[in-house]
């Protein structure tokens, strides 16, 4: 059950970190990133938030009207585990609660595949980074399990995917395909706990772990 105090919260959190920046700009692709984490089909989509000015929550396309309602949270960190990374760009997308990537037509670029369930954060100087969500969906074919795709951007690289978010409590996630991923950035398997009248998720990045030709 949602209690009125999270709503109200989230009402906030909607207002407050929803903003529009009429001299933001999308940042490009420089040519002085250094290529890592091999092919990277959609890593584009990272700079797809047009001119929000970007910060550490995001809440995603209908998270008031859909259940069961997920946070996303977590620190990214440098490579050695232990340094807070701040300015680093998350993007994540998924599908509905039917099991497709939902769209309404007029979208551009990536947002054609990807659909409308998206959202960036930029972390905050102690790497602090939450979206606000929902559960999708497995395919409809069942083909595979419900995921939410995550793509990282840090300056001086270029973008790359992380693992999924996965669930464990999903009965498509066999053991045998838990151990085929290969934990970009740490293990993107979690059970959902239920707090403060959400889902909650707590994943913790480590930038470059588990990354082709990472420094």
């Amino acid at each position: 059950m949602v209690t009125k105090a999270f709503l109200s919260w989230t009402l906030i959190t909607l207002l407050g970190f929803t903003s529009i920046s009429c001299n933001g700009q999308s940042p490009k692709f420089s040519k002085s990133d250094k290529p890592i984490g091999g092919a990277c089909e959609g890593c584009e989509a990272v700079f797809e938030f047009g001119d929000r000015d970007l910060n550490p929550v995001d809440t995603l396309p209908g998270f008031m009207f859909s259940d069961p309602k997920l946070k996303l949270f977590g620190k990214v960190y440098q490579k050695d585990g232990k340094t807070p990374a701040g300015g680093v760009i998350l993007y994540i997308y998924h599908t509905d609660r039917t099991g497709v990537y939902p769209r309404k037509g007029n979208e551009t670029g990536w947002g054609k595949r990807h659909g409308y369930l998206r959202g960036w954060v930029k972390t905050d100087e102690s790497g602090n980074y939450a979206f606000y969500t929902f559960r999708p969906a497995a395919y409809q074919d069942r083909s595979e399990p419900e995921h939410i795709h995550l793509t990282v951007k840090e300056p001086g690289k270029t973008a790359y995917y992380l693992d999924d978010f996965l669930f464990e409590d999903d009965p498509l996630l066999t053991p045998e395909k838990k151990q085929s991923f290969p934990q970009r950035g740490g293990s993107g398997v979690f059970l959902p706990i239920y707090q403060d009248g959400i889902f909650q998720i707590k994943r913790d990045i480590v930038l470059g772990l588990n990354i082709p030709d990472y420094e």
